[in-house]
């Protein structure tokens, strides 16, 4: 430095201790200059107190020189000293010259630089507010100094400052928060930790309301709380708590939605602490701000849903996760079924009513109507996780909880979306998961039965993606017959014949028949699980009707004859069908006369089932007829397999009524001769001997006698007064057998074909 220069009003002794290598002579110089400043404090001279503040930031603490640098700065701190409450007029040009040297690259003149400044804040106090941005700017990057003696410094300057926010009701906090925004994003370690201090002291003032901010700063919180330092996540945990207890404090000053969508990405996250702290949050938001939250409801539960099936190892997020989904799931309510028009017209007659008086209620179910639902988010999410086969069983269960609880109560909007989620809850059948399946089923039931579903336009969506795919399975035409009795229900969707529930109940009854035709194994091992869900969800005498009506015309039909097979039994076994049965006992009504045709037209794919039918219906004379016929028949190993279960059957509690009939001789011979038809046809068997046994109970067999004296049986009054027309029956079981004969020969045909072909 030119020493030579006039630095009036500092004398040449004070510029050249200023300059000096030697700290103590830079102390002396800084008394002189405290001395000097306060002679034109005394004066009210500005003028020269400003021309000083100028000397020692322009010649010294921005000189090249480091030793001017360091004169400047002590300088400069001694002027602050001599002003001591004036010191506010000229902080501006007293702190910028210092905030300069913070970035000087010798780590003593940085912290001299911060001893500096924090005798300049000491002296000016609350003046410094208007300055603090700057201030904290500059903190923030000291915070990170790797000089252990920098940052013990500024540490010393950051409780000073803190201490003056703390005291200070005149602190700016809307021109702070952009800058606290800005750096929340740190990556260093330790300007996170300085970042998060400020946070917690801000939060602790009285007179500082920083929760009206927490939108702008909380994704960066949660940045924050996955450091690697345990200490810096228990601060971030810390004010994460804090601002939480004042939500739950002040819930109606919180801005909810501007913060539900951060929640929503983190509680996506990987870290746990992170996750679970953004979940623990969602929870509370839904619980305190209730339908606000519905918007969100399709961001909410892509990040719920999966935590469902957390492992023990994650339990909290899990249990969290559950209450979140509980809570979000209570806020759908019957009025999110309503029109768009409906809310725009009760919106209109607001609008037009400015003046009119709203009751407390009235408030209430306008704001419920302003909240619009997603409900296309809400089933996008739904079907994606129904698709993903990698998702767990608890998550499965709850998005079709989800879909059960959106057809209760949004029914009306919901069908619009039932074309594109019909194939993937078909599939879901398919599941290894019993609960799983029970679910599904609960869905596809209210589905099929459902008034909404009865609409001749359901509104389904255009996309490709949405349209249902084509069944393979056909609609069948039904038979001409005068004890069917047609059905009145509209659209080509239904069966003529059948009592159905609305359009999309048969088209389910042929999907769910067409799965079980292209997947044997769901079939054999949870047909009967399946269909017996269904007859307690829906009415059981609608699905056996449709089934049937559906097999009638079943091109595959060894399938066909599975099908009965299997429908059949549980006819006969399953207790949920016990109702049914009594049904179809006596057959005393119209009705149950109608749907003993149905049934038996499709059972003649399955002789020994059609058998068990009359028997279950008390028809003893036409089983008798039909075991008549089944000398005609190609008697296979499996056909005898299946006689043999009948017997068993016979042998069962279904069949009590049937067994003590055979007491009754005289009026049961049809029942007794078809029984013994059935002993005929079995090898010398367990079920021979069987069957053999419970004959020779049978009193009294020389009173079996068909002949016309005789009196009437019982039986025979029965199908003579029935509106039943047996012959024809019995021919539509000649002409099914014909044609599963004739099947049976082309395929043996293709067989020999093929044998010869390769030279068998």
């Amino acid at each position: 430095m030119n020493t030579e220069k006039d630095f009036s009003p500092l004398t040449p002794n004070i510029v050249r201790a200023l300059n000096d290598k030697l700290y103590e002579k830079r102390k002396v110089a800084a008394l002189e200059i405290e001395k000097l400043v306060r002679e034109f404090v005394a004066q009210s001279n500005a003028t020269q107190i400003k021309h000083v503040i100028q000397i020692l930031s322009q010649e010294f603490a921005l000189s090249q020189h480091p030793h001017s640098r360091k004169g400047g700065l002590i300088g400069l701190a001694a002027c602050a000293i001599a002003l001591g409450k004036d010191s506010g007029l000229y902080l501006k040009e007293l702190i910028e010259p210092v905030l300069t040297c913070f970035n000087d690259a010798d780590s003593r003149l940085r912290y001299y630089a911060c001893e500096a400044l924090y005798n300049i804040v000491k002296v000016a106090r609350g003046s410094v507010l208007p300055h603090f941005n700057v201030l904290f700017d500059g903190l923030s990057k000291l915070a990170a100094d790797p000089d252990p003696n920098v940052k013990s410094g500024s540490e010393l300057l950051d409780r000073l400052l803190k201490d003056i926010v703390t005291e200070s009701n005149k602190f700016d906090l809307v021109a702070f928060v952009p800058l606290l925004r800005e750096r929340i994003y740190s990556n260093n370690q330790y300007a996170r930790q300085f970042i998060i201090s400020w946070i917690l002291v801000l939060e602790s003032v009285p007179d500082i309301n920083l929760l009206d901010y927490l939108p702008e700063i909380l994704d960066g919180l949660f940045q924050i709380l996955g450091d690697n330092s345990k200490e810096i996540r228990k601060m971030c945990e810390v004010v994460l708590g804090e601002f939480l207890k004042e939500i739950k404090k002040n819930p109606s000053s919180v801005k909810f939605a501007e913060m539900a969508n951060i929640l929503v990405i983190h509680c996506q996250g990987s870290d746990d602490l992170i996750q679970l702290t953004a979940m623990s949050w969602m929870r509370e938001f839904i619980q305190l701000a209730g339908r606000v939250m519905l918007p969100y409801s399709s961001g909410i539960l892509t990040a719920v849903l999966p935590c469902l099936s957390y492992d023990d190892r994650k339990k909290s997020i899990k249990e969290v996760a559950n209450v979140c989904n509980q809570s979000l799931m209570k806020l759908v309510t019957p009025e999110d079924d309503e029109t768009d028009e409906a809310k725009q017209s009760v919106m209109l007659h607001m609008e037009n009513n400015p003046d009119e008086s709203l009751s407390r209620q009235d408030t209430a179910t306008n704001e419920r109507i302003q909240v619009t639902l997603n409900l296309d988010g809400i089933v996008h999410v739904l079907n994606r996780l129904l698709h993903d086969s990698a998702i767990g069983m608890m998550t499965r269960i709850a998005v079709l909880k989800w879909l059960y609880h959106l057809y209760i109560k949004t029914p009306q909007k919901m069908f619009r979306h039932t074309d594109i989620l019909f194939p993937i809850l078909l599939k879901t059948l398919s599941d290894e998961s019993d609960e799983v399946i029970l679910k599904d089923l609960e869905v596809l039931a209210e589905i099929a039965s459902s008034p909404a579903g009865q609409t001749e336009d359901l509104g389904l969506c255009d996309s490709p993606d949405m349209k249902l795919e084509q069944p393979e399975l056909q609609m069948p035409v039904a038979p001409k017959s005068t004890y069917l009795s047609p059905s009145n229900t509209k659209g080509t969707e239904c069966s003529p014949s059948t009592p159905t529930m609305n359009s999309y109940f048969y088209k389910f009854m042929i999907n769910l028949l067409r799965r079980f035709s292209s997947e044997r194994k769901l079939l054999e091992i949870r047909g009967a699980f399946i269909i017996r869900q269904l007859c307690l969800l829906l009415n059981a005498e609608n699905i056996f009707h449709s089934m049937a009506d559906i097999l009638l015309r079943e091109e595959d039909l060894k399938f066909a004859s599975t099908m009965v097979q299997t429908l059949n039994t549980i006819l006969l076994t399953s207790s949920e069908l016990f109702q049914l049965r009594n049904q179809l006992k006596d057959l005393k009504s119209p009705e149950s006369c109608n749907l003993f045709c149905c049934l038996y037209r499709s059972w003649c794919h399955n002789p020994v089932a059609t058998v068990s039918l009359c028997f279950l219906t008390q028809n003893y004379k036409h089983a008798y007829d039909l075991i008549q016929k089944f000398g005609d028949l190609e008697v296979t190993v499996d056909f005898l397999t299946e006689v043999d279960k009948l017997v068993q059957l016979i042998e069962c509690p279904i069949f009590t009524y049937l067994r003590l009939q055979l007491l009754d001789v005289e009026n049961n011979p049809y029942l007794i001769k078809a029984l013994y038809g059935l002993l005929m046809l079995l090898p010398q068997s367990s079920a021979f001997q069987l069957l053999s046994h419970r004959l020779q109970c049978v009193p009294n067999p020389d009173l079996m006698r068909t002949t016309h004296d005789a009196k009437m049986p019982l039986g025979s009054k029965k199908e003579e007064s029935s509106k039943v027309d047996y012959l024809e029956l019995l021919q539509h079981f000649e002409k099914v057998q014909n044609k599963h004969l004739e099947v049976r020969h082309q395929r043996a045909n293709r067989g020999d074909h093929l044998e010869k072909k390769i030279g068998l």
